[in-house]
């Protein structure tokens, strides 16, 4: 996979008193567009039940550029910016473009998968790590 985005509409609930998309919306829209690239690439729902393993985020933060507002069509970019062996520590950007060319947003997360059972960091199965394997890359990767 060369590259993965995902195009987000902006709902009326999105929009705070200053009428513009809520800080914390941002957030949404790139852990929705998260899950999206997991999910074509085979971490499924189905597959997360099966392994009971999940991602779980460590770490967000986002750089706010320009605003978005109502009738603004946004688009989300995901790379993959580092990753630990095996994939079971990792780092994704978030890219938030609105109208097709202006950076609103980047967002960067920090994460690793967790036993969802006993609730304690673990490996993702191979499953996973092959599905790692095909998400898209920064420039500037770091494994």
């Amino acid at each position: 996979m060369l590259s993965f985005s995902q195009k987000v509409e902006i709902r009326w609930a999105d929009i705070d008193p200053n009428f513009h998309v809520l800080h914390s919306k941002y957030y949404d829209y790139c852990a929705t567009a998260r899950m999206r690239v997991l999910q074509e690439n085979g971490i499924t729902m189905e597959a997360i039940q099966q392994y009971h393993i999940g991602p779980v985020i460590l770490r967000e933060e986002c750089v706010f550029r320009r605003e978005l507002k109502f009738e603004d069509q946004i688009e989300i970019k995901i790379k993959l910016q580092k990753a630990a062996a095996h994939f079971a520590r990792w780092s994704f950007v978030n890219e938030i473009w609105k109208n097709g060319d202006v950076l609103a947003a980047i967002v960067t997360v920090d994460g690793a998968w967790i036993d969802t059972l006993i609730r304690k960091m673990a490996m993702p199965p191979e499953l996973f790590q092959q599905a790692f394997a095909l998400i898209p890359r920064t420039e500037t990767f770091n494994q």
